[in-house]
């Protein structure tokens, strides 16, 4: 191909356009005043504000997607700095996504950030001004988060209807592209890439137009703020963004405040924020609320028709009682923080249950948080024995050999949890793409389990995770008559330590490692784990309690203390007979259980999500020297899940390190 025709970026094509003026008069199609007449940006009278606030909670564009949400992985690789949900409760839902840089080797403090911004019902009205507020929320959400707007980059997805040579069907596109360029222009910042598709139409059936902007930066995770209200005292402010008479934004007042946030943010005078979208300052205190089950009360002066208004690139700020005067930003201080747990305006009360009911039932039936399983009372006992196992082979540096399975996807952080607590650490692939692949594989691992004080089984999703047992794989190699010898010598003859987390213990149990401390044959009544209760997939951080001190992996954690750790998995739920966990209990080797946020072991699926039998989260050998369990301790760090509230560190793989010695 001649370099003259790719300068001229391929064949010349051009279209006529008919640009359609959003209606000034009445915005009755883009379901913001819904049907009354005035522009998309009208205020709305409202007469009953605890009703209207009822109704933006439960709105299908504001309500709670927790169970989507949760099917997804929200902390592989432990560099999640958000989770999507935050607070002591994990409910308040992040803006934009935060994590950590990966690095294989070392640490950083460098994060990654991203968020989106997109009204379907603004565009509906006027593609113009939605691409306009699509960029500057997609902003907002940065700035929110303590980004710097300056080092933002854009990308652009963008999705309209099939277009033909009828010039008014230009309309959208046009319409919507000129608004993203006016807002990089204003904000002086680039799109760096895009994809767009024109083919949204089927029969008489057209998508809303869309241009949807993902705004990227990078930051300093010491600058990063959560969205949660933390304090009660605490004062709410917003700063408002200036609108022209086309109500488009004043990019110098929008830009200035933006640059002042981010000061305030890395000042400490800003404690959270919240970027406000088209349900206005109503949504955004609210959720600001949930995660701690925190109150609200909005000042008298606060007009109803302000509170429910659209307000796309303001952004609601917590303040420090006594702070306020401090802030250089414009502001209007709107009310403060309770620790009442109500959401208070004027003589509207909304308990925090009754918000809570009406943000998380619209799509319970379609993406279901609770199976319905009885909240069961549980029984708790704490374990304490000065009979806990001494190695007798003391080594100053031990050799931990962690096997990689097709799909496991935990070995980094393992690797990484282990040298940090000064370990050596061997990872080797099993290979299985032939015969004598698999021959080469067993040799090697046989060579690596021989020279090895520590065996681990990540986590992760081995075989696809396929269902009724996803480690049969790994089950099935370990009972290799080879591998299953060197394992033998390694507990038996060297005092060595096994640990398999998540993935890990679903092998562990299945080759009888735990609870019986050998490799055997499961009987059918052994302990097993079996699919979750709500029958799908489960990313949520967990809270866990230490209950007995036999194990040398639990001698760096405090008996009775909790620990909050990730959960991901789809097969965690313990299940075994009342023998069995009659003994287990008896023997100490219930080594963690899931519990409340008062550390009161329970059944509830909020706190026990898969639904673990006794609230069970992880067991051991019977002499504690192999344990298993679900939750990803391994995924911890600096400012990882800085959302969360609670003590991540177990400190096992410390306390792994440190039996040898």
């Amino acid at each position: 191909i001649s370099r003259a025709f790719l300068d001229t970026n391929g064949a010349h094509q051009e279209a006529s356009v008919v640009v359609e003026v959003p209606n000034r008069v009445s915005a009755s199609n883009s379901g913001l005043a819904e049907g009354k007449e005035g522009r998309a940006f009208d205020r709305k009278e409202i007469s009953d504000v605890r009703g209207e606030w009822m109704k933006v909670l439960s709105d299908l564009n504001v309500c709670s997607q927790k169970g989507l949400v949760e099917m997804f992985d929200g902390s592989i690789g432990a560099g999640s700095v958000f989770m999507p949900y935050g607070g002591k409760y994990q409910l308040t839902e992040t803006q934009s996504m935060v994590a950590k840089l990966p690095v294989l080797a070392g640490k950083t403090d460098t994060v990654t950030m991203m968020s989106y911004g997109f009204d379907p019902y603004l565009s509906s009205w006027s593609p113009y001004h939605g691409a306009v507020y699509a960029v500057v929320s997609s902003v907002a959400k940065i700035v929110a988060a303590g980004g710097d707007y300056k080092k933002i980059r854009f990308t652009f997805q963008e999705y309209f209807r099939r277009m033909t040579e009828e010039a008014s069907r230009w309309s959208q596109p046009f319409s919507a592209l000129l608004g993203a360029y006016e807002a990089q222009l204003g904000f002086g910042l680039p799109s760096i890439g895009g994809k767009d598709s024109m083919s949204g139409t089927f029969n008489e059936i057209d998508v809303p137009p869309t241009l949807v902007s993902f705004a990227v930066d990078i930051a300093d995770q010491k600058h990063i703020i959560t969205p949660e209200f933390k304090k009660a005292g605490s004062k709410i402010v917003v700063f408002h963004i200036e609108k022209d008479q086309y109500d488009l934004p004043v990019y110098e007042q929008l830009m200035d405040g933006y640059e002042k946030l981010y000061h305030e943010i890395t000042a400490g005078r800003v404690i959270s924020a919240y970027a406000v979208e088209g349900h206005g300052l109503a949504e955004s205190v609210a959720k600001m609320a949930f995660g701690n089950k925190l109150g609200v009360k909005i000042e008298h002066n606060v007009d109803p028709r302000d509170f429910f208004a659209p307000d796309w690139g303001s952004i609601v700020c917590e303040v420090p009682d006594g702070k306020v005067g401090e802030l250089s930003i414009s502001y209007t201080v709107i009310g403060e923080v309770t620790d009442r747990g109500v959401l208070e305006y004027g003589s509207a009360a909304i308990t925090m249950d009754e918000a809570l009911n009406a943000w998380t039932e619209t799509l319970e039936n379609v993406f279901p948080t609770r199976s319905g399983v009885a909240d069961t009372p549980v029984t708790e006992a704490l374990y304490d024995t000065k009979d806990i196992y001494v190695c007798r082979n003391k080594v100053a540096k031990p050799n931990v050999f962690i096997p990689v399975f097709p799909g496991t996807n935990c070995e980094y952080d393992s690797r990484k949890a282990f040298e940090r607590a000064g370990a050596n650490v061997v990872t080797k692939v099993f290979k299985n793409m032939s015969a004598d692949d698999i021959r080469e594989s067993v040799e090697a691992y046989r060579e690596e389990i021989a020279k090895a004080q520590i065996v681990m089984f990540p986590g992760g999703f081995s075989a696809g995770d396929e269902p009724e047992g996803s480690a049969k794989f790994f089950a099935t190699v370990f009972r290799n008559a080879v591998i299953r010898e060197e394992i033998e010598k390694l507990l038996n003859e060297r005092d060595g330590l096994m640990l398999g987390i998540c993935n890990g213990f679903q092998a562990l149990i299945k080759l009888g490692l735990v609870p019986e401390g050998t490799i055997t044959a499961q009987r059918n009544d052994s302990p097993t784990l079996a699919m979750n209760t709500i029958g799908r997939h489960i990313s949520k951080m967990v809270y866990t309690k230490v209950v007995t001190n036999k194990s040398p992996w639990l001698q760096g954690a405090e008996l009775g203390g909790v620990y909050c750790n990730p959960a991901s998995h789809g097969e965690g739920r313990f299940v075994a007979n009342d023998d069995w966990i009659k003994k287990l209990f008896e023997n100490g080797q219930v080594a963690t259980q899931y519990v409340d946020e008062n550390g009161n072991p329970t059944m509830d699926e909020f706190w026990n999500p898969n639904g673990s039998y006794m609230a069970i989260e992880g067991i051991t050998s019977p002499d504690g020297r192999i344990l298993g369990k679900m939750a990803h301790s391994e995924r911890r760090g600096e400012a990882v899940a800085m959302n969360i509230y609670g003590e991540q560190d177990l400190k096992i793989f410390e306390s792994g390190v440190k039996y040898f010695k």
